[in-house]
């Protein structure tokens, strides 16, 4: 099941098999002039994007998995197939009953298998430059973020790394960027209009202590650039070889940010951990990739204690305990503090109803009901 099927290039739109990756994808369409923008960093497969509500760096501007999904094929837990917005249905709109397509984008598979999706295609921008700036604080980098987007820049990627990302990213990418608090930015648009996207992001970051801009046109000094953020994993883990890495993230309100990060920071020196923080600024959403030894049960421990404080502190900051991980088993409990008991009453009806034999990957998302 791994067939590109019905390109609508004057629609914009496609429908793939679960088989189908986001690289396959983009691969299939070079020739088009379209491309489709949702880039998790893993070469995903596109239905598990769709079940996961997959994210990633592009999202400041082109969205989520849940705004570029227009239809769904699912088999349910009785064998019934169902399109979730109507059989070849694919309106770049609709108010039409209940949004059955966003119920299962993100239900991580507890409600039915994804077997087609139909996504919305977006065109290959004319031109695309990347930046690099380093801030001298936290709060400079946030502030630049969020006065960027209030400019009206339609930036495509805003990523945040901390002093300790850009020194792991450094070593393992054979960089030289300064060690402190870094956005790499990504504009994307025709030659006239990055112009000004660039003369307006340059003034706005230097006014908040920006420096060290470095600007990156061609395609493979972009490459080279955006892939030393998608190496953050393995820059992390790099640090302190021979050990594991464990990633959570979660996501605040913008004008939350700074202090979400600079009390995580606190909180990691505190309790000696090494806790590397990427983030997708322009979403409020940030990573935590803690570096530990797998054969140390305390500092195992420690880990978990800090997880569920950094999601502790998210909530407390009106935000969510994931913006793009998901739930799965370990933020079952945080999801009922999130979500409050008769949210996760109507999430448990709902999966009672479409799943009364508990057969679509049970135990996740949900806790067990107390017998």
């Amino acid at each position: 099941m791994d067939q590109v099927l019905d390109l609508h290039q004057e629609d914009f739109d496609v429908t793939v098999e679960p088989g189908v990756t986001r690289k396959a994808l983009n691969a299939y369409l070079r020739e088009t002039g379209l491309w489709f923008p949702v880039d998790p960093g893993a070469d995903a497969s596109l239905c598990g994007m769709a079940a996961t509500s997959a994210s990633g760096t592009n999202a400041v501007r082109y969205g989520t998995m849940r705004e570029n999904v227009l239809n769904l094929e699912v088999v349910m837990a009785d064998g019934t197939v169902i399109h979730t917005a109507g059989k070849g249905r694919r309106p770049r709109k609709t108010s039409a009953g209940y949004n059955l397509t966003n119920l299962f984008v993100g239900s991580e598979g507890t409600l039915g298998i994804i077997t087609k999706t139909t996504l919305r295609l977006y065109g290959v921008p004319e031109a695309m430059v990347s930046a690099v700036c380093s801030f001298p604080s936290v709060q400079a980098a946030v502030d630049s973020t969020v006065q960027i987007l209030q400019a009206g820049v339609p930036i495509a990627r805003i990523e945040f790394l901390d002093d300790v990302m850009i020194d792991a990213c450094n070593r393992f990418s054979s960089l030289s960027y300064p060690v402190t608090p870094t956005l790499f930015l990504e504009f994307h648009g025709s030659e006239k209009s990055l112009e000004e996207q660039v003369s307006t992001t340059e003034e706005i970051t230097q006014s908040n202590g920006g420096a060290d801009f470095k600007w990156a046109t061609d395609t493979e000094e972009r490459n080279r650039l955006w892939k030393a953020r998608h190496d953050a994993w393995y820059a992390a883990l790099a640090l302190q070889p021979g050990c594991k890495a464990y990633a959570t993230d979660v996501c605040v309100p913008l004008s939350r940010l700074p202090q979400i990060i600079v009390e995580t920071k606190e909180d990691l020196i505190q309790n000696k951990l090494t806790g590397p923080i990427a983030g997708h600024v322009g979403d409020g959403n940030f990573h935590c990739l803690v570096v530990l030894d797998p054969n140390d049960q305390e500092e195992q421990h420690r880990v978990h204690l800090f997880t569920e404080r950094l999601a502790r502190r998210a909530l407390a900051m009106d935000g969510t305990c994931t913006g793009e991980h998901g739930v799965g088993l370990g933020k079952r409990a945080l999801l009922c503090e999130e979500m409050g008991p008769m949210a996760i009453q109507v999430m448990q009806g709902l999966k009672d109803t479409l799943d009364p034999k508990n057969l679509m990957n049970p135990g996740k998302i949900l806790l067990p009901a107390e017998l």
